[in-house]
């Protein structure tokens, strides 16, 4: 028992440190003041500011509240851990303490995610590279895992448009995901991916390299960059992907380009026009900003959508199926032989190293 209870103490400490770095209590009086906003008569008049407002506070209940029901936990745990019966306890001590450590083990690697933009929904698009074919197989085989890791993650994806290959697997697709620090996790997922296998679309099954380009880009609130209407081009078509009533009968599907910088955002799953418009241009805000943000002439091309770098030398994590099976992250060197469960959307290890690599 007594290693118990100074495993117990120990990480009590450790959340003690922990939420004095968050600063909670800054956080209850930025909480507190944005309540009192929301109070005030002519609040709900402003959407935009509703929306906000909204959505900071609930961020920051949830931010708060998680934190405080782990220390009553602890709590608890330290209480029962001291008490003279707590050996007749100990698998239920131990189950518990277990439990604990997971949540805080999530939550510290929550705390990196304190950049601008991670608390927000993300966008991600995915665009097949070299290896005709079997990239764009490569492409769809991507987007399934990115779909069921958002699935496992319980996160909720809209898609915005998707282009099938001719004769097997995309184009290119992109789609929103919602949920908490969506892109604080994501977005050290874009990049080059690159594939080695046998190719099921040759005819001597030779092996091949594929590669696609993943881009993940935070949803940018309207109020943070500002697009004059005569810079863009908007053009509408009829949809070519899956939809519901009217999508496919009707020129819904709309394509709008920032004329200044030829970056293009086009949106067709939505029922209506205006929906799919509404859309493109979130698409087209988070395209325009981050490109004016990027400093190299390399990654503006990749925002005009000039693809040209998804090739050999570029690839931030290799996905190997033959002539062995490993998958590799080259900026962390961290690697598993569970091909088929990281292409079934078995990702957080890598997402959690990038995030370690990053705060360090």
């Amino acid at each position: 028992m007594i290693d118990i209870r100074s495993q117990v103490e120990s990480l009590g400490r450790q959340i003690e440190e922990l939420m004095d770095k968050l600063d909670l209590a800054a956080k209850e009086k930025i909480l507190a003041n944005l309540r009192e906003q929301m109070s005030a008569p002519d609040f709900w008049r402003d959407q935009e500011q509703v929306k906000k407002i909204g959505s900071q506070t609930a961020l920051l209940e949830k931010q708060i509240s998680v934190w405080r029901d782990l220390k009553k936990r602890w709590a608890a745990l330290q209480s029962l851990s001291q008490e003279e019966q707590s050996e007749d306890l100990a698998p239920d001590l131990e189950k518990e303490l277990a439990e604990i450590k997971v949540i805080f083990t999530d939550l510290s690697r929550q705390s990196y995610l304190n950049g601008p933009y991670d608390s927000q929904p993300a966008i991600i698009t995915i665009t097949s590279g070299a290896g005709g074919v079997d990239a764009q197989d490569w492409a769809a085989m991507l987007e399934r895992m990115y779909l069921r890791l958002a699935e496992a993650s319980h996160w909720a994806v809209r898609s915005l448009s998707r282009t099938v290959g001719a004769e097997a697997g995309i184009k290119n697709t992109a789609f929103e995901v919602r949920g908490d620090y969506v892109y604080g996790y994501l977005k050290n997922e874009a990049g080059v991916h690159r594939l080695v296998r046998l190719s099921p679309y040759d005819a001597d099954h030779a092996r091949h390299t594929s590669f696609a380009m993943v881009e993940v880009l935070p949803e940018i609130p309207e109020t943070e960059i500002s697009i004059k209407e005569e810079e863009l081009k908007v053009e509408t078509y009829r949809s070519s992907g899956h939809g519901g009533q009217s999508v496919n009968t009707t020129d819904s599907a709309v394509r709008i380009t920032h004329l200044p910088t030829g970056i293009s955002a086009m949106c067709q799953n939505e029922r209506s026009q205006l929906q799919n418009k509404r859309q493109a241009m979130v698409y087209l805000r988070s395209r325009v900003k981050k490109y004016y943000e990027a400093e190299q002439e390399e990654e503006k091309r990749m925002f005009r959508g000039e693809y040209t770098e998804a090739a050999w030398g570029n690839q931030i994590r290799s996905y190997v199926i033959h002539p062995y099976k490993m998958v590799k992250d080259h900026r962390t060197n961290f690697e598993t032989s569970q091909t088929e469960a990281v292409l079934d959307g078995d990702l957080m290890s890598f997402i959690k190293a990038n995030l370690e690599r990053i705060r360090r």
